[in-house]
């Protein structure tokens, strides 16, 4: 795309301008001609020229109108590419198709939620490649027992596989950021846990975070009890940090279930 364009603030915009950075990325997801790929917040196009060419169908969700007039304008004759010119926290995306493979230089001040939202349609998505803060790709990648094991990391990993690929400097983005960025993939997992009550489960996790130097018998005292932890295998004088994904998860179908 030609023809400069101002970053927006509220919108969060760090265009990726770096070569090496971008065909690093592109290589990572390896898109192919029988490929439905959904491209978040292309911004200026830094990877959607290489993923136009080498996908059997694009989609693009843009927020910023200018971007959007843009692109309606670069892709006019490619019939292979959709714009929705809509905010990506309010696309259905399951709507979309299936099976989706989801890229995108994600806007920090929207990542968590966005990756919450995306969670929604994990049976319609193969896989999602996101450049995000380096610090909440360390959170989702993280493991039970570290500092970094959050809600985020919990909810995600109840539906996806995380995988750390590659770090990204400031440089390699105009504005530069003030952080440092990294490049994540997410693949559904083969055999995610049963749910019996999702919004039950945000309610147990977040509560056990929000009070994470507590025993989980002290943070949830209000939701749980000794044969609520009992049935889900789980000391109650652990705290949240170490208690895994499906752990959490069979607490709160304990908690269901009575």
């Amino acid at each position: 795309m030609t023809g400069a364009h101002r970053p927006r603030k509220r919108f969060g915009q760090h265009f990726l301008v770096d070569a090496a950075t971008i065909d690093h990325i592109i290589g990572a997801i390896a898109p192919a001609a029988d490929e439905h790929i959904v491209e978040i917040g292309p911004g200026q196009g830094a990877l959607t020229g290489a993923l136009a060419r080498r996908a059997g169908r694009l989609t693009l969700v843009e927020l910023d109108r200018d971007l959007v007039a843009r692109l309606e304008r670069e892709y006019a004759d490619a019939d292979q590419v959709q714009i929705i010119g809509q905010d990506a926290l309010e696309v259905d995306y399951a709507s979309l198709g299936a099976p989706l493979r989801l890229v995108g230089n994600l806007p920090y001040n929207i990542s968590t939620p966005l990756l919450f939202h995306l969670a929604r349609f994990v049976d319609a998505i193969e896989d999602m490649h996101f450049m995000l803060q380096k610090e909440v790709v360390d959170r989702i990648t993280a493991t039970p027992g570290g500092k970094a094991w959050g809600r985020l990391g919990v909810m995600l990993a109840l539906a996806f596989d995380s995988e750390f690929l590659f770090e990204v400097g400031p440089e390699s983005f105009d504005p530069p950021p003030r952080v440092d960025s990294a490049v994540l993939r997410l693949s559904p997992r083969e055999a995610p846990p049963d749910i019996t009550d999702a919004r039950l489960l945000e309610d147990v996790v977040r509560r056990a975070f929000s009070k994470r130097r507590k025993t989980l018998r002290n943070a949830l005292r209000e939701v749980a009890d000794t044969a609520h932890f009992e049935a889900a295998e789980i000391d109650p004088t652990q705290r949240a940090e170490t208690v895994s994904a499906d752990r959490f998860a069979a607490l709160a179908n304990a908690i269901a279930a009575r």
